[in-house]
């Protein structure tokens, strides 16, 4: 058997994380298979549809480099794969089932729906409905027809008896007939089918062998099973995937911060990471290794290494992730990535000056160990470009010094680095060390006041990789200032 899985999104809003986790599992088990991997849009709620979210799919999935073998953009053997231009194909089933009497044409109106809903709960009413027009005569069905009454088509869900169909992570799943809502639209009166019946139509004419889904899905799941033995279908494998929740243990939601990939994609994340982190939410292949790349996800991938406990979703845990891959880029290619957040945020030009492309060289080797985020390069190396302000006194004296002590330290430091260029970074170290112990100070006392000085904060790039960068008219212009604002306290 040739394994086929599908990604089947609903157009009504930006990629979810855990909509690109179950895509990821259907893909990557389709590549561990050498099966084929499909795209289907499902759009049949047009209320909802906005083109806005079909092109954040498209643009998600490009982003992470995510294929489809076949989908609308692409066509293959069994489209349309977009649902309402399949819609003869669910008017012709739903046809069928009727002449099966397994679904019949209803003619209720929304008020008297909408009635029930309000009055009724449970039992043979549950869903909302209680089987008005299952039995309608024929004559009755004419008088609706004449009275210009278009009917939706619903099923029959047996009235007696249970259900059983085997979930490939939880193994055998029963329900009594009784408890599944009474006897679903699956045609609506517009001639659109309901999800459940469309994905039922879809994935056996698509050659559908394993359904990996959200587990949200897993009440429908015994209506699909009765819909299959309807038309006496064999069904595909289910898998439903376990919940991702936010660390209070509740279903990830807007609350626990962003959940749309295009705004992880905007805080600078890199689709490596992304892939990487959202991969394990659910699946691990030890209990140990915690990296791999999507060709590694493609080869290891497997169901049996599928965890039925729910996932939680730690944004630390993310950040951590992105700013591992980040230190393995190439500086090559790590710059390719900062420059536009460079632009964005004006560090740079645009188009970026030969002066600035030779500054942004050099400081990515100081930086890379330091970012988690892309855009946090503009905060890191903002001051290498634009002139540093110090908002107070207090920001250039340590804790363990007063005023005067660090004015001494900054005149030392000053001596110092006037030739700081032209030594080696042991060289200098040495003479800060030697300046230290002269003033009776600790290394860092020293050199954090030369830091706030020369960056304007206290948490900078490595220091001496910063000077040089700067230049020595810069740093000692810097200094110079700095001097001068602890003078002009002491005479005060």
């Amino acid at each position: 058997m040739s394994v086929r899985v599908r990604y089947a999104p609903s157009p009504t809003g930006r990629q979810h994380i855990g909509g690109v986790r179950t895509a990821l599992f259907n893909y990557f088990y389709a590549k561990s298979m050498g099966g084929s991997f499909v795209l289907r849009i499902e759009d049949t709620d047009q209320t909802r549809y906005t083109d806005e979210a079909v092109q954040d799919l498209y643009d998600t999935f490009d982003w992470l480099g995510i294929a489809w073998d076949e989908g609308p953009d692409k066509g293959g053997p069994h489209g349309p794969y977009i649902q309402t231009q399949r819609k003869e194909l669910y008017n012709k089933y739903a046809a069928l089932l009727v002449e099966k009497d397994k679904a019949y044409r209803c003619y209720c109106s929304p008020e008297r729906l909408e009635s029930l809903r309000e009055s009724m709960e449970g039992g043979k009413t549950a869903g909302g409905y209680d089987r008005h027009c299952r039995e309608l005569t024929t004559a009755k069905e004419n008088e609706y027809r004449d009275r210009g009454i278009t009917p939706v088509i619903r099923y029959k869900v047996p009235l007696d008896g249970k259900t059983s169909y085997k979930d490939i992570i939880r193994g055998e799943v029963t329900t009594r007939n009784r408890d599944i809502p009474a006897d679903p639209v699956i045609l609506k009166s517009d001639g659109l089918p309901t999800y459940h019946f469309a994905v039922v139509i879809d994935d056996h004419l698509m050659k559908i062998t394993h359904a990996f889904r959200a587990q949200e899905w897993l009440p429908n799941a015994p209506l699909h099973m009765l819909l299959y033995r309807a038309f006496g279908w064999e069904p595909p494998e289910f898998c439903h995937l376990p919940l991702i929740l936010g660390k209070d243990g509740q279903k990830l939601a807007k609350r626990h911060g962003s959940a749309a990939v295009a705004d992880f994609k905007s805080a600078g994340f890199t689709p490596e990471a992304i892939i990487n982190y959202v991969s394990l939410l659910g699946w691990s292949y030890d209990d140990q290794r915690e990296f791999f790349s999507k060709e590694e996800l493609e080869q290891l991938f497997s169901i049996e290494k599928l965890n039925k406990a729910p996932a939680v979703f730690d944004y630390k845990k993310l950040e951590w992730f992105n700013g591992q891959y980040i230190r393995k880029k190439p500086d090559s290619e790590l710059k390719g990535l900062l420059i536009p957040y460079l632009k964005r945020d004006g560090v740079v030009s645009d188009p970026i000056t030969e002066t600035e492309n030779a500054i942004v060289d050099g400081m990515i080797p100081l930086i890379k160990e330091r970012l988690r985020l892309l855009p946090e390069v503009t905060k890191l190396v903002r001051f290498l470009f634009e002139d540093v302000e110090i908002e107070s006194i207090e920001m250039l004296v340590p804790k363990r010094l007063d005023a005067m002590q660090t004015l001494d330290a900054l005149r030392s430091a000053h001596a110092i680095l006037g030739d700081f260029i032209s030594r080696s970074d042991e060289e200098n170290e040495q003479l800060f060390r030697s300046a230290s112990e002269t003033l009776g100070i600790k290394l860092g006392d020293l050199l954090m006041p030369v830091r706030v000085a020369v960056t304007g904060t206290s948490a900078s790039p490595p220091l001496f990789g910063s000077v040089k960068l700067l230049g020595a008219k810069k740093t000692m212009s810097r200094m110079d200032h700095a001097i001068k604002m602890l003078e002009s306290a002491k005479s005060d």
